[in-house]
């Protein structure tokens, strides 16, 4: 539905902005779009994020952790990157748990005990394997586009005099649009995720865990990144207050962390 929905606004784009002649071009590079996404989506995702792949001698303990929990899931092994950064953040992501890698903040090996360190991966490796990973990482990469679209929508066009009104519609639906590709696979994959990664290590240690990200974000929520990978990271590191806190795209971190303690 996605790659759909990605192939459609492709076409829709080139087809207001030129014509039907254009909407051929929109078609074939809709295609070719798709064909990248599904085969490099992660490649992506993993760019955005400046996350770099690490072997055992470089973070024994990690691959450790990461083996260990894969083991338990009975799914291969994932690639490990970490990300040099201080904040205490995780996420999973690849089209498939033989074609996964988990990524860890630097700031979140240093901060949290090695149990903690368990439960957070083990939730990552939960999503790989209920297969979350590709339909997160394509749907950030769509949010992305739209976004993109959207101002082509802005600023292309025919000409000055012949612009369609739908144009200014898509305008402002664009952005709405992405919000809701991304809350619609999120919050309860997330629930999902941490009864799973609960299993595989310790509900409390996952609950200890979500509640100091929970406070390093409120204190240090991050301006800069892309706002569209939002879902992908364990609790949400852009955050917003009012209104906004409607439109998170994860569950209640106090509602998590309850369930999580109900299972002890």
């Amino acid at each position: 539905m996605l790659m759909a929905l990605l192939m459609a606004l492709v076409i829709g784009v080139f087809w207001y902005m030129g014509g039907e002649s254009y909407g051929l071009v929109g078609v074939v590079l809709g295609l070719l779009m798709n064909f990248g996404l599904f085969w490099f989506s992660d490649r992506i995702i993993l760019s955005m994020t400046g996350a770099k792949e690490v072997d055992k001698m470089q973070f024994p303990q990690l691959h450790a952790i990461v083996e260990r929990l894969a083991f338990k899931a009975q799914i291969p092994k994932p690639k490990v990157y970490v990300v040099e950064n201080s904040s205490l953040n995780a996420f999973a992501t690849g089209r498939s748990p033989s074609h996964a890698a988990v990524v860890v903040y630097s700031g979140l090996l240093k901060q949290m005990s090695e149990q903690e360190v368990e439960s957070v991966l083990g939730h990552e490796l939960s999503h790989v394997k209920n297969r979350d990973t590709l339909i997160s990482t394509l749907a950030a990469v769509i949010a992305g586009s739209l976004s993109y679209f959207m101002y082509a929508f802005m600023f292309g066009g025919r000409s000055r005099d012949d612009r369609n009104p739908l144009g200014l519609v898509v305008v402002v639906l664009a952005p709405l649009a992405a919000m809701l590709i991304r809350l619609a696979i999120s919050r309860s994959r997330e629930y999902a995720a941490d009864e799973g990664g609960a299993k595989l290590s310790n509900p409390l240690a996952l609950a200890s865990a979500l509640e100091k990200i929970e406070t390093s974000v409120e204190r240090h929520p991050w301006r800069d990144g892309n706002p569209s990978t939002a879902h992908l990271y364990i609790i949400n590191p852009f955050t917003g207050d009012g209104l906004f806190s409607l439109f998170s795209t994860h569950p209640p971190v106090k509602e998590r962390i309850r369930r999580l303690r109900s299972m002890h």
